[in-house]
């Protein structure tokens, strides 16, 4: 018989998920990137069958949020996260994260790997080089016109939004936020992940190097691939269903691993 997956409830600030899994055999949970929310993930629901309860996670400081002050600290976003996902152990657990969302991925899977009770079968980081290849980044410092071309070079806000000095004022500062939580980021050296990783990388992405995809690979100790799709740094829209395709063999696999190793 399927698992009944736990109720998240409506009101639940952090967890978003866009329709009820009927057969549910995994959890997905995925994480926006800089600026983004998480409806940035519905049209990738959309595509993914009844086996797969896809719940996307709403930072502070964007859509019915706004009011609140954003994060502007990556370990300190995942610790709030891995808090949200500790308790939901009804079903097996898979992090994708895009862009920032795979820096906030990545931590979040160390936090639950060393609490013990809802460590993850797999981890998908999609569009960010590998936090073992650290840049000295500085988008962050930039006045907000800098901010704003720096989103319009990787394509990944309707230019019309950005044109609206309303829309403009009201998306900024949970940018800034997000950009100097991931730019200033630094890994503890300490941290690899048991849970195998998979890598998802435009094959045009300006911000992601073949090199920085592979070097992933030093921070897990369990399988390791690489996935590239057409496109930038936003391969995902109008490709959901191609990627649909590949997180479900990542899913399947991450399972029976998992599955086995339990045995």
């Amino acid at each position: 018989m399927a698992a009944v997956p736990i109720e998240i409830p409506f009101d639940d600030i952090w967890l978003r998920r866009f329709g009820a899994a009927r057969e549910p055999s995994v959890r997905l949970v995925c994480l926006p990137h800089a600026g983004g929310s998480a409806s940035a993930f519905f049209a990738l629901h959309r595509e993914l069958p009844p086996s797969v309860d896809c719940v996307a996670v709403q930072y502070p400081g964007r859509q019915e949020r706004r009011h609140e002050p954003p994060l502007r600290n990556a370990r300190a976003l995942a610790a709030r996260v891995a808090s949200v996902l500790e308790p939901l152990t009804d079903l097996p657990l898979v992090l994708f994260g895009h862009s920032m969302g795979a820096v906030v991925g990545f931590e979040t899977a160390g936090l639950l790997e060393r609490g013990g009770a809802n460590a993850p079968v797999g981890f998908i980081a999609s569009g960010r080089h590998s936090p073992a290849t650290p840049r000295h980044e500085t988008t962050h410092l930039r006045d907000d016109d800098g901010l704003i071309a720096e989103i319009t070079t990787l394509s990944g806000t309707d230019p019309q939004v950005l044109a609206d000095p309303d829309m403009r004022d009201m998306i900024l500062p949970a940018l800034r936020a997000d950009y100097t939580a991931v730019e200033t980021y630094r890994r503890d050296p300490g941290l690899v992940l048991r849970c195998p990783i998979t890598v998802f990388t435009g094959t045009s992405d300006p911000r992601v190097t073949d090199a920085e995809a592979r070097a992933w690979d030093r921070l897990t100790t369990g399988a390791f691939r690489v996935e590239r799709f057409p496109g930038g740094h936003f391969y995902l829209d109008g490709a959901e269903r191609a990627v649909a395709a590949a997180l479900l063999r990542d899913l399947h696999a991450f399972s029976n691993s998992a599955a086995t190793t339990a045995r």
